[in-house]
């Protein structure tokens, strides 16, 4: 991807150094994928339901317990960090000129959100998080979250490399603001059950499609960046994941999609172009 001497976005929120656990209480572990644990929490805040409850459930504390803010060190990037707190920069601003665009032609204003970068742990509106989460959205406060060392999990640990990749999971998490903004699964089923979580996840990855289509008129694609976008859609399907981690996998457990689906969607997406042809609620077999 052409990133280097272009415009970055001014939405990007530095807590890099800073504690955001307060001693570790609270962590949201066991990461799922891209969005991980996060996908419940989101869906349940757009179905009406009551975000302390899940936190409560997934963390072991009530609604009304308190996490500390810790102590702010500074922090020291190390120059391949500062090089990737660029390009998420880069890749953010474009996903604000596309959707501006498409909300535009839709006659809406589109609102920009922020991207929080963090280590090791945060505090969102959403409730605490650890970085075993892996970057994810909040809805609470319209930001995305993310610690940069999953670039160095999405090469190695998921064998997707390149800046196109994580161009895809920074596409994904903004689509989930997107949905929010124009309340994609509203009404349309059970927020608490898997399948919900399937169709909204794959909507997620049809909107990062979407995405990509108009960076691919942007002329900022290179040679290969479509190629690394699947490669990475790919690796972070439910059947792969469970597969590697456990030799098998349970379809009924899924939650974000199978690799063959979270790839039809992105490339739906990224052929279509358009918002209106990422329905995945109202396809029979998503």
């Amino acid at each position: 991807m052409q990133w280097k001497g272009r415009r970055g976005s001014s939405n990007v929120e530095d807590r890099r150094g800073m504690g955001g656990l307060g001693g570790g209480r609270g962590v949201i572990g066991g990461g799922l994928g891209i969005g991980g644990v996060i996908i419940v929490l989101l869906v349940t805040l757009m179905g009406g339901g009551n975000i302390g409850d899940v936190l409560g459930s997934l963390t072991g504390m009530g609604t009304g317990s308190s996490i500390s803010s810790g102590t702010q060190t500074p922090y020291a990037q190390t120059a391949e960090e500062q090089e990737l707190a660029q390009f998420v920069s880069v890749v953010l601003a474009d996903t604000e000129q596309v959707w501006s665009d498409l909300f535009q032609e839709r006659g809406l204003d589109y609102e920009e959100p922020t991207l929080v970068l963090y280590t090791n742990s945060v505090q969102s509106a959403c409730g605490a998080a650890g970085a075993s989460v892996g970057p994810f959205y909040c809805p609470g406060d319209h930001k995305l979250y993310i610690d940069l060392s999953f670039y160095d999990e999405l090469r190695q640990k998921f064998q997707a490399p390149g800046d196109f990749a994580m161009a895809y999971v920074i596409a994904h998490e903004v689509g989930h603001h997107v949905q929010t903004l124009l309340q994609t699964g509203k009404g349309k089923g059970d927020p608490r059950s898997n399948e919900y979580s399937v169709r909204f996840e794959l909507q997620a990855d049809y909107l990062a499609g979407v995405w990509a289509h108009h960076a691919k008129d942007m002329n900022v694609l290179e040679q290969g960046d479509l190629e690394e976008a699947i490669t990475a859609a790919s690796a972070v399907g439910d059947d792969t994941i469970q597969k590697r981690a456990q030799g098998y996998a349970v379809p009924e457990s899924f939650t974000h999609g199978t690799s063959e689906q979270r790839m039809r969607w992105f490339r739906k997406g990224y052929e279509s172009g358009t918002i209106e042809g990422g329905d995945t609620f109202g396809v029979k077999q998503p």
